[in-house]
Parts: C-alpha cells; sequence; structure tokens
C-alpha cells in the first residue's frame, strides 16, 4: 500500500463523517425543494428507503414555528405511526383505504411517507381518495410520499405529482464510503492495515458507480473484509454483484471473464484497429482531444467467429462484457418493449466502462410480423441512445443478415466501423485447427495441419470446430488417436454452410466487398 493511500485509510473517523455528510446534506436540500413546490404528492423510487426516511426525518425535525410539519410513516403491516416524536403505530390504519380517509379528514398540515403503496394504486376507490386529498391541499396541505423501489401512477393522479429521484453517491462520495470501511477493518483487526495498489483502489471507485450508500458499503465491506486488501482480483466480484443488484429484469446477461485474442483465428485488422483505440477508451490514459471509441458493427457468415470477437474486444478492453439479445425483449404489451431496451442501456451505462454485445441485431430491428412500429420506436430509441450516451460503453453489434438491416443503422457515423468476418483464408484455418486441438489436449504435431486446412476450403470456424469434434467421436469409438485421415473423412463428408447456403453467401460477400473494412 503506497503511503498516500495508507493516510487516507488512516483518517480519523470522525473526518470521514464529516466528509460523508456533506453528501446527505445536499440530497436533504434537493429535497427540501420538491417538497416546498407544493406538490399533493411526491414519487421517491428507491430501494434505500432507510436512508430516505432518514432524509424526511431529519427535514422535519429542522423546521419551526408556522413551517413545522409532523412527519407520519404508513406501511400495511404496522399502520400509520409518527416519526419526528415518539409515538405508537395506528394499526386501526393499516388498511389503504382506512389510512388515506384518516389523512383526507386530518385538519392539520403533516408529511405522510406511504411505504410500498404501489400495489394500491390500481384501486379506483384509493384513486378516488388520493384526488380528494390533493384537491384540498390549497385548504389543509396534506403531503403524501409515495416511497417505494417503484411506482407506476394512474394518469389521473399525474398533475398532482412531483417526482425526486434519489442522487447516487459520487465519485468522491464512493471513495469517502471505501475509506470508511478500511478504516472500520483497521478498528475491528488491530495492528492490521488495508493493503492495496493504486490502480486496483481507482478501479474499485470507478466500478461502484450507479450503486446506492447502501449498495457501495456492502459491496466495499464484501472486498475489504475478505482478505484485508483491494486488489485487482476482488473486482470481478464486484462487477458481477452489481450487475445482480442492477440487472433485476433478466434481459442483459454478464461475462466478465472474457476470451482473449489468443483464443481468435486471425482477424488481424480488427485486433489491431482495437489495440489503437484501447488508451482513448480509457479516458484516463487518453488524450482529450480524442472522441471515446463507440461501437463497431460485425457483419459476416455464420460460424466466422462474430461472437468470438465480441468476447474478445471486451478481453483486449480488460472490461466485463454484458450481451443484451434484442430477440428478448420484445412483449405482447405495448410500450413493455422499448421500456425494456431502456432498461438495459441504462444498466450498460450504470455497469460502465464495459462492453455492451447486442447479439444478432437484425432480430430485434427488422420487425417480427406486425411488429414494425415497435422495431421503429426500438430503433428510434436505441440509435438516440448511440448519439447521446456519455458513459464508457463501447458496442459491438454482430449480424448475420444485413438484408433486414435498417439503412439508418449501418450508414458511416453510427458505428466508428463496419468490419467483414469472412469465410476464413488457408492459414487461419490452420490457426483454428490448432486452436481447437490444442483445447482438447491433442497433439497438432501428430496431424498434417496443411493437408487438412487446404480440404477444409469454404469451413467456417464453428463447422471446423465440430469436424474436429465429430473426428475425436470416432476415434475414440475405434479406441485410437486422432489422425489426419479421420480428420479428411469428416471433412470430405460434410458440406459447409457456403456450399449450402451459397447464393446467400456470394450475395452478403459482395454486399460487404467495398462497404466494409475485412477483419483479416
Amino acid at each position: 500500500m503506497t503511503n498516500e493511500l495508507g493516510r487516507a485509510f488512516g483518517l480519523a473517523q470522525t473526518n470521514v463523517r464529516e466528509y460523508a455528510s456533506s453528501g446527505m446534506m445536499d440530497r436533504q436540500r434537493d429535497l427540501e425543494i420538491i417538497l416546498r413546490s407544493r406538490m399533493p404528492i411526491v414519487v421517491i423510487e428507491t430501494r434505500d428507503e432507510k436512508r430516505m426516511l432518514q432524509l424526511l426525518r431529519s427535514i422535519a425535525m429542522a423546521q419551526f414555528g408556522d413551517n413545522y410539519l409532523p412527519l407520519f410513516r404508513w406501511t400495511v403491516t404496522d399502520g400509520l405511526q409518527r416519526l419526528d416524536i415518539e409515538l405508537e403505530p395506528q394499526l386501526h390504519n393499516s388498511e389503504p383505504p382506512d389510512v388515506l380517509k384518516h389523512i383526507r379528514a386530518v385538519s392539520k398540515p403533516g408529511l405522510y411517507a406511504l411505504l410500498d403503496f404501489h400495489p394500491y394504486l390500481q384501486d379506483p376507490v384509493n384513486i378516488r381518495l388520493l384526488k380528494d386529498i390533493c384537491m384540498g391541499y390549497a385548504e389543509v396541505p396534506r403531503q403524501l410520499i409515495l416511497l417505494s423501489h417503484k411506482v407506476e401512477l394512474p394518469q389521473e393522479l399525474e398533475n398532482f405529482t412531483a417526482r425526486f429521484d434519489m442522487a447516487l453517491p459520487t465519485t468522491a462520495q464512493r471513495e469517502t464510503i471505501v475509506k470508511r470501511v478500511a478504516s472500520e477493518y483497521t478498528s475491528e483487526h488491530p495492528g492490521a492495515r488495508v493493503q492495496t495498489d493504486r490502480k486496483a483502489y481507482t478501479m474499485l471507485i470507478q466500478n461502484l458507480a450507479g450503486l446506492t450508500d447502501r449498495d457501495t458499503e456492502r459491496l466495499a465491506r464484501n472486498a475489504i473484509f475478505h482478505d484485508g486488501a483491494i486488489t485487482k482480483s476482488d473486482l470481478p466480484g464486484v462487477m458481477q454483484a452489481k450487475y445482480e443488484l442492477l440487472n433485476r429484469g433478466g434481459i442483459l446477461h454478464f461475462e466478465y471473464d472474457t476470451a482473449k485474442f489468443s483464443d481468435v483465428g486471425g482477424l488481424k485488422n480488427l485486433k489491431q484497429w482495437l489495440q489503437l483505440r484501447k488508451p482513448a477508451f480509457h479516458t484516463e490514459a487518453g488524450p482529450t482531444h480524442l472522441d471515446t471509441p463507440k461501437g463497431i458493427l460485425l457483419i459476416g457468415v455464420q460460424g466466422c467467429g462474430k461472437s468470438l470477437a465480441a468476447k474478445a474486444t471486451a478481453g483486449i478492453f480488460d472490461l466485463p462484457l454484458l450481451r443484451l439479445d434484442f430477440a428478448t425483449l420484445y412483449n405482447k404489451y405495448h410500450g413493455e418493449t422499448e421500456r425494456n431496451l431502456r432498461d438495459s442501456l441504462k444498466t450498460a451505462d450504470v455497469m460502465s466502462p464495459c462492453v455492451l454485445w447486442i447479439d444478432e441485431i437484425e432480430k430485434g430491428l427488422a420487425g417480427k410480423g406486425g411488429e414494425t412500429g415497435t422495431s421503429q420506436r426500438v430503433l428510434g430509441s436505441f440509435l438516440t441512445w448511440m448519439a447521446e450516451k456519455e458513459s464508457n460503453v463501447f458496442v459491438v453489434a454482430t449480424a448475420n443478415d444485413i438484408s433486414t438491416l435498417p439503412p439508418e443503422l449501418v450508414r458511416k457515423g453510427r458505428f466508428d466501423e463496419l468490419f467483414f468476418v469472412d469465410l476464413p483464408a488457408t492459414s487461419i484455418r490452420k490457426q483454428i485447427f490448432e486452436i481447437h486441438m490444442r483445447m482438447r489436449s491433442q497433439d497438432t504435431g501428430a496431424i498434417d495441419l496443411d493437408k487438412v486446412a487446404m480440404a477444409a476450403e469454404g469451413f467456417s470456424g464453428a463447422e471446423i470446430e465440430q469436424a474436429i469434434v465429430s473426428s475425436l467421436y470416432a476415434a475414440h469409438a475405434h479406441d485410437s488417436t486422432l489422425t489426419t485421415e479421420l480428420l479428411l473423412a469428416e471433412l470430405k463428408r460434410t458440406r459447409p454452410l457456403s456450399v449450402v447456403m451459397a447464393e446467400k453467401v456470394d450475395l452478403l460477400r459482395r454486399w460487404a466487398d467495398g462497404r466494409t473494412v475485412a477483419c483479416d
């Protein structure tokens, strides 16, 4: 651990608390402004319920005289309870209609925090009662605070409502939380010091972005208390836990241990292109006059390595990988498809820096039967996000069928570059044979790689792999080792896609010629 970080972790506990309180005060001021807006309903969507109630109580306790407003909390389990002074809960006001009738009948101003009220917002009786309270606000300012992880208001109440977004910890506040957790570790382990290095420490602070104070503290605690250190080995676990906290919809898939480019045969031009842009993507190392790379579109023949190249991109950037299958976005209910996309892109923004792999993008943008309107809205949302995003999310989109891709997507400027993954040449096929045989612990010296590579003319990487797998089964059945003859026999029996779908493959290759950059 450097001396500088050692001093940081050695801060007195009182200084850490004072530093952290500044962020809380900023949020309290923001919430006070919303509460003074004289809107009858304030919606707060957060999972950090405890911290939000602390803010509300601090606001209530700081007011005096005519401005003082009593603070009440309601839950369906305990009923109505006053929080600014110690009073027993009113269990007889536990049912939603009962508590709303009680609030409507109260003749004095007050703040009423209704916790997890969202399931009851579809009941016509509750809607009418809420509207009555809102319409009577001018005579008696009874302010309702709907506090839940997610609140969807009926349209009748939208005009009476303001929304407050709980600000997430800034970089300085996340650093304070990590320091506090480290200080707690040293207090619980006398004589011990939290070991770290500057790069791992900086990356931890960065990777904790987008989480609440509570979740930030919990993940920092997991990393530090595990072994009393902050090292690079902690980061995959932090990112995995962060992803699980954020992606509750299940549309995105997370993969941290991405393939390395040594596992990909060929793709020389693509590898070089990515290596040149890696420093610029990591903004802390890149010149300020360079634009942050946005992403690439990989088009090519099926089975030629587009998916593996997408995984390897995350490997070369040394970043976690999120995979978004556009086909899973679609929902039969109006607006849900676009919402799924917005939620997924928002999660990617919060997970940044990361690589977002959009697999078979044409399936989500080409329309499904009569859903062309939905597809257009999805396309519009995606293109807007691509143009306006400020987060370090590098997009790798893959496509097999260019005939269904909308022109708006493939025009120059949407992606940094369009790459074409073609059928591998002889030298690349030889590399692919070597890689897959080595992965299966086979002796490459016993195989005439030049001969099998020549025989695999027109084969994709995936087809070469399957030829090896089939040959290994044949060798096992005859209680023998893999031989050149077995591979040649299997290649001869196989009809590759370039033969079975020759017309479509030729059309794709002609389209790519002059429009895209060859990966090899």
